[in-house]
């Protein structure tokens, strides 16, 4: 008897484990992270505190929100949604800017998959640039590293944890096709860091020499104002893949 009644104890932990496990709790704060200062960017339920970039709502049939998660829907060769209503493409960016902050997000992708979040993003420096509704600034590359389409094809600073196309990263561990990341973005003064898993991938100084010859080398050189420090929106790439962000989380380093 006490053998079974040990197995059906154990048993009962196991599966309050595992419920627990399914309740997490996602795009909520704790009370530690409210009194550090942070507060949320994304509600899990609706689009308040974000559009398009260069427009003044969410672009139809290319952002959904889906499941606590911020989607980026597969467009690749559509015209139009479901409903028949034209998809508009375009970033997703925060109505509110930010300049010294530290910001946490969770992410996945699928196979072959490209996203990004990019920040220090200047609206009227991009619409100078190229695209009214396409972000440019400085950007935390998101990427299925191990696809044999980008292997031999893409240098080292346009992989995951990249400051993109100026700093590679290193010592990326990155979870399998289908499960969460967990990313962090520090931009503090000139000092940037990059976060992956817990792990410290990328770290550089804006005034630096390393930045400024990365940035000589790079595919933005001719954009004047591209590295000056700014008071920016924070933005989810639109690419044709599918991704998917959650627990997005911002803290105020200016506090």
């Amino acid at each position: 008897m006490k053998t079974r009644s040990g197995f059906i104890a154990l048993f009962l932990i196991a599966a309050f484990s595992l419920i627990s496990f399914k309740a997490e709790k996602i795009n909520t704060l704790t009370k530690a992270e409210k009194k550090e200062g942070w507060k949320l960017l994304f509600d899990g339920k609706t689009f308040n505190g974000w559009r398009g970039l260069g427009r003044d709502h969410v672009p139809n049939g290319t952002w959904v929100v889906e499941n606590g998660m911020i989607k980026k829907a597969r467009t690749a060769g559509m015209k139009n949604t479901p409903d028949g209503k034209p998809i508009e493409g375009g970033d997703l960016c925060t109505i509110e800017e930010f300049d010294n902050f530290e910001l946490t997000f969770e992410w996945k992708i699928n196979s072959e998959g490209n996203s990004g979040i990019k920040y220090n993003v200047s609206e009227e420096l991009s619409k100078q640039n190229g695209s009214a509704t396409g972000a440019l600034g400085f950007e935390y590359q998101i990427l299925d590293d191990g696809h044999p389409s980008y292997k031999g094809k893409l240098i080292p600073s346009q992989f995951t944890g990249s400051l993109y196309d100026l700093i590679p990263p290193k010592n990326v561990v990155l979870k399998p096709i289908g499960e969460f990341n967990s990313s962090r973005i520090i931009f503090n003064g000139n000092h940037i860091e990059h976060w992956l898993n817990g792990s410290k991938v990328m770290e550089a100084e804006l005034n630096s020499q390393e930045v400024l010859s990365a940035f000589n080398e790079s595919k933005f050189k001719k954009i004047n104002g591209f590295l000056d420090k700014k008071k920016a929106h924070i933005v989810l790439t639109n690419h044709s893949d599918e991704s998917w962000f959650r627990n997005i989380k911002i803290r105020d380093l200016n506090k």
